[in-house]
């Protein structure tokens, strides 16, 4: 009870926990004791695989990709129908991975890219997080583009009468020699 009051586990991952021997000396739970637990804190509702999925989704959303996140689900033994819900529920419109690369990027590397050497790091960085290479590729093209429209919206803006004024500095304006 003590590991579920922490945060949601998969059942893979509570039967390894509980199977391993507490002190020197002890022997291991007997397996069928052990799942016959495990199938009653399920039947209880405090064991839930699909929560378990929802709750890591939600966890790791922030940080990484879901081909990371599809895999680390993989790795707490659930099967295939409850990974491929939870990673549809993780790319909804609103948090699909193009969105999340893009503010990943944009958090950790702030400045526009300088070198083709910063380019692939970045790539590299994206790609250790779990996002696919074609979200990579355009989580880059979208950072690049946003700073090349920075730059121009960062540039003064034209002074529209400037046009108007065809006197040169050491002429006075028509009106001022009234």
């Amino acid at each position: 009870m003590r590991l579920l009051t922490m945060r949601e586990h998969s059942r893979a991952e509570l039967e390894r926990k509980l199977s391993r021997t507490r002190k020197a000396g002890d022997l291991p739970p007997d397996r069928a004791e052990l799942a016959a637990v495990l199938d009653e804190l399920q039947t209880l509702g405090l064991l839930d695989e699909q929560r378990f999925a929802e709750s890591l989704v939600r966890r790791r959303s922030v940080k990484y990709g879901s081909q990371r996140i599809g895999q680390e689900l993989r790795m707490h033994g659930l099967d295939e129908g409850t990974v491929s819900g939870a990673l549809d529920a993780l790319n909804a419109p609103l948090q699909d991975d193009l969105a999340r690369a893009l503010r990943i990027l944009r958090k950790r590397h702030p400045e526009p890219v300088s070198s083709p050497q910063e380019h692939a790091r970045q790539q590299r960085f994206l790609a250790a997080r779990g996002f696919p290479h074609d979200v990579i590729r355009q989580a880059m093209k979208l950072h690049a583009a946003t700073h090349r429209k920075g730059a121009m919206d960062d540039a003064p803006d034209p002074d529209p009468h400037e046009d108007l004024q065809e006197h040169p500095d050491d002429t006075p304006p028509p009106d001022a020699a009234d």
